[in-house]
């Protein structure tokens, strides 16, 4: 406890890739949730011992099959309701799951625990410049209160400069039907 800022929580974890099971590195990381203001992002420092697998090769293929598309790629239900993510759509989810990952940094708080459980729908963007765009809504698990919570996100993305959510916001519980 820090009197008058909020909470401090020293973590000492284990990063799994998620493409190669074995390739793992130790993670260190202090997360400060602040006290009252439940629109203050919690702060994370972190330090990575080592490095992951690097994923350029298949970062560029999924790249450029997507620039290649004659139409914007649109898809539902990713996994679908059996959990099966067809193998053409797990860059897709994989890039979800990335961006959700900022999505619930941005949104959490001590009593939450916000987990990426579907896209329910993304659509890709006509660009003109070197970045993929993807509206995506999903529907995040909270698993402490069971409420499954449907997210809008605008992703940018390309192999040189990463993953960035442009705009996020929590939609209507109804917007997941």
């Amino acid at each position: 406890d820090i009197d008058g800022v909020g909470h401090k929580f020293h973590l000492e974890l284990v990063l799994e890739d998620v493409l190669d099971k074995d390739s793992t590195v130790n993670c260190t990381a202090e997360v400060l949730y602040h006290l009252g203001d439940k629109n203050i992002a919690p702060d994370v420092q972190f330090t990575i011992e080592g490095e992951l697998k690097n994923a350029d090769e298949a970062d560029n293929v999924f790249y450029n099959r997507i620039r290649s598309l004659e139409k914007e790629l649109v898809a539902e239900n990713i996994p679908d309701s059996h959990g099966h993510v067809p193998p053409e759509m797990e860059p897709v989810r994989l890039l979800a799951w990335a961006a959700s990952g900022y999505v619930i940094r941005q949104n959490s708080t001590e009593n939450t625990n916000f987990q990426l459980a579907q896209i329910k729908r993304v659509k890709q963007v006509k660009r003109n410049d070197e970045h993929l765009e993807f509206d995506y809504t999903i529907l995040l698990h909270e698993m402490v209160s069971q409420e499954i919570i449907p997210w809008q996100m605008t992703v940018l993305w390309n192999p040189q400069h990463g993953v960035q959510v442009t705009q996020e916001s929590r939609q209507p519980e109804h917007a997941s039907e």
